[in-house]
This record gives structure tokens, sequence and C-alpha cells, in this order.
């Protein structure tokens, strides 16, 4: 049987890409572009296969980033409109099932009833079939993605913040909270493990109170969105309460989660599975001040596993989320065998326990089966400055890589060597990550590969190991 055509291409480009280095005298430098500019422990009170040959997305338009008309992002709308976004390809404009069937691809699992889905590869960008992908439904906390990309270089994770009552202003009724006290000192460290592992909109109010209010933090969510591509994306509030007019898609996110990925500090907090974090300060026995801690669990269910699910194999990340409005969503990465794919899911039809988990579940499988059989129906596209700058040799300037800006390299070592990470340490997190759970390792990309995956690839990959 011939080899498919992408990986013939893609052995041609790692073996120029090989020949390359071997003839340069000095190592050149390659780094990520940058970009320029949750799940919900209670729902909040308010809150047809195609095989043609994929099409080129038209030009995007830049939207106006006004809240939509709420009859257009009502999650108990039944079906999704006849015309959607054609960002990163026009199939992906289409309402029901994209994908190529052919001789040797699987067919696709059944029991699927997510309004909308899709699969990808998170180092090429190619969308190996959706769902509805462009479809603009509530993305409840998986917005909080972008909120975290948006921010995260703000501080570094070091950073002190002493809680004001004004700061936890405004949080909605019902909202999943983290336990956030007002006059306690938390690090920004520990507000972030408070956003990803609780999903806690408190923690999100605290680190919007930081940034400026909840108003620019939105505005500033919004130019991300802009700068990202992911034009079906409006923000109203900041943590993904159900809100009038705020829409995403299963596109939009899975371009969030990818941008995200390319942070150090993202990749952390998204793959801990549990950390102590601060509790109240109260005197002892002795009358001395100490201050409490307690144990915060990731509610991402193929991290951290449930009664009726288990830790899904070479999972890494990274948002879940639910809301009256838009239901369970869900945004994953995982890696096996080298291929690293991200999947969302959008708002199971069927509403057993953990249907989005086990959706995501099949799609993931799917994928790692169907990855390098099935042709591409669309693509995941770059930030418009990765875009601009593609052209040029090296591409863009290096990425801020963790909080504070202080960046990270998009290759591994000079020898193209995997390089293990350590567990982050400091503040009241950083224990009890993935890594140290299923004795994964973290590895970078070598700069071969990086010439090979031209679209935005991820810097560096979680790879994990299935839990003893």
């Amino acid at each position: 049987m011939p080899a498919p055509k992408n990986s013939i291409r893609r052995s041609l480009l790692v073996t120029s890409a090989i020949v390359l280095s071997t003839a340069l005298t000095a190592p050149a430098a390659f780094a990520a572009p940058s970009p320029s500019a949750g799940s919900s422990s209670k729902p909040s009170a308010g809150s047809s296969a195609d095989s043609s040959a994929t099409v080129s997305a038209d030009p995007p338009k830049t939207p106006s980033k006004k809240p939509k008309d709420s009859k257009n992002s009502k999650g108990s709308k039944a079906a999704p409109p006849a015309k959607m976004s054609t960002v990163g390809g026009a199939r992906l404009g289409r309402a029901g099932t994209q994908v190529n069937l052919a001789s040797g691809v699987p067919v696709l699992p059944k029991g699927l009833s997510a309004r909308s889905w899709i699969v990808a590869d998170a180092e090429s960008g190619e969308v190996l079939a959706a769902h509805n992908a462009h479809w603009e439904l509530a993305p409840a906390s998986t917005l909080k993605m972008l909120f975290a990309d948006t921010l995260l270089p703000k501080w570094p994770s070091s950073t002190e913040h002493e809680v004001e009552p004004s700061d936890l202003a405004g949080i909605g009724s019902g909202s999943s909270m983290v336990g956030i006290k007002e006059d306690e000192t938390y690090t920004v460290h520990d507000l972030w493990l408070g956003v990803f592992l609780r999903s806690g909109n408190d923690a999100v109010r605290v680190l919007a109170a930081m940034n400026g209010g909840v108003e620019n933090t939105v505005a500033e969510m919004n130019e991300h969105a802009e700068e990202l591509q992911a034009l079906d994306t409006v923000v109203v509030s900041p943590d993904g309460y159900d809100a009038e007019g705020q829409v995403s898609s299963a596109y939009d996110l899975t371009l969030i989660a990818r941008s995200g990925l390319q942070k150090k500090d993202f990749r952390e907090y998204a793959s801990t599975v549990r950390a102590d974090f601060p509790g109240e300060t109260r005197k002892n026995k002795k009358g001395k001040k100490v201050r409490e801690s307690f144990e915060i669990q990731n509610t991402n269910r193929l991290l951290s596993g449930d009664y009726d699910i288990p830790v899904y194999q070479g999972i890494a990340g990274v948002k879940n989320g639910n809301t009256t409005e838009a239901g369970a969503t869900f945004t994953g990465v995982a890696e096996q065998d080298g291929r690293v794919l991200l999947v969302t899911v959008m708002n199971p039809e069927k509403k057993e326990g953990n249907q989005v988990y086990k959706e995501t579940a099949k799609l993931f499988d799917w994928g790692f089966e169907a990855a390098g059989k099935v042709d591409p129906v669309g693509e995941l596209v770059p930030p418009r400055s990765a875009a601009q700058a593609g052209a040029r040799p090296g591409g863009a300037g290096a990425s801020p890589g963790e909080a504070g800006g202080t960046g990270e390299g998009a290759l591994g070592a000079a020898d193209g060597r995997p390089v293990a990470s350590a567990a982050a340490g400091g503040g009241a997190g950083g224990v009890g990550t993935a890594l140290a759970v299923t004795g994964g390792v973290l590895v970078l990309l070598a700069g071969g590969a990086f010439l090979v995956n031209r679209r935005w690839p991820l810097p560096d990959l979680v790879r994990r190991r299935p839990r003893p």
C-alpha cells in the first residue's frame, strides 16, 4: 500500500531540514510567533458527510466586537445557520459533518450527539473532521482559555495581590468558585490554579481587577480573539458566565487552545491534576496567625478521571465548561505515538453523566487512528501577525512563553534531543501535576520539525503515559 502523500511530503521536508541544518555553520534559533494583543460545578442560573476536496477559506472580515443577536446564540436553537464562517476552509462553513471517508479511513464513532465538534492536528493545523465547526454557541468556561491566553503574560507568577471586596463584585449566581477570601493575599500562581483547576469565577474576577477591571479585560480578550482570527468569538463576561450575545465556536475554541499551549505556564496549569490552595488565615491555640490550605482537583474528567470515565491515555489538558445556556463544553489536547491532537466538543444532546468527555474520548480515538490516512477538510489558521511574518526566514519574534513575558524558545536542545521537564514550584500550586501523576515528560520539538510544520506548531508537547 503506498504511503500517504502527507507522510511522503513530511519525510522529504524532514530530510531537507536535516541537510540544511548540517550545512549551517552556526545554529539558527526559532521561536513561536507572538500573538499581539471553564467548568462550573453548577450550571449558572443565567445563563452529513461530504467527501469533496477542501477549498481555501475566503479572506476573513474584521468583525465588530459587539454582542451578537441573542437569537443566533441561544443554546436552545435546534439547527445551525445555513451560512457560517469559512475561516480555515469553505467546508468548515457548511452545516453537518465534514470528513473525507475513503479506503483505509476509519468510520466516525457512533453515538456522537454534540451540536458542534472538531478534530485537528495540533502541530500541522490540519482539521481531520468537523461537525458544524463555526456554529456560534455559548462557550461556558472554555472561554477561560482566551482569558488565560490574554492575561498570562501580564505578571510573574510570584506576584502577590491582597483581595479587596470590589475585586469580587459582579460574580454571577451559581458560579463555580475556588474559595477566594477578601483581605487575604494570593500569588498570581495561586489565582491561575483556581482558574484552571476549579474554573473559579472568583479567581477570574480578581485577575481581571488586577488588569484594570472587567471592562478593560473584556476589551483585551476581544482584541486578542481577533488577532487569533477567532472571529466567531464575542466576549461579554471574562469568566464565560452566560451573557447576552456571548458566543464562540468549536473552531475558535480550538484556535484559542492552540495559542494558549504555546505558553509554558498555560501548559502547566492545564495539565495540573491537583494542588494545595491557600485558605483563610486563623489564629492557632497559641494565638499565632497561620494560613490554612486545602486541596483542589481539576474538574477536567479526562485528566482526573471519574466513577464512569477513566483518565484518557495521553491527555494533557485543556479546559471544560458547563452552564445553563451552553450545556457542557470541552476542549482537550492529547498525544499518542508522537501525534498531538486537539478536540473540541460543544453541548452534547445526550444528557448522561460526563457525556462531553465520553464523546471527546471517542473523537480522540478516531483521530489517532485516522491521522495520516484521512485527507483534511480544513485547517487551523495562524494568528494574523504570524501569517504576515510567515514568509520571512525564521518567522516572527519570540512568543512570551510564560507569565512575565520572559519567553520560551520553540526548540529543544541544540542536538534535537528531548528535554524533560520538572513540576513547577513556588506558591501553593505546582504540585500534583499530570507530569507527576502519570510520570510523563515535557518534550521540545527539534529544529527540523519546526521547519516541517510551518503552520504555527506547538513549541513543545506534553506527553503522557497511562497511569499505573
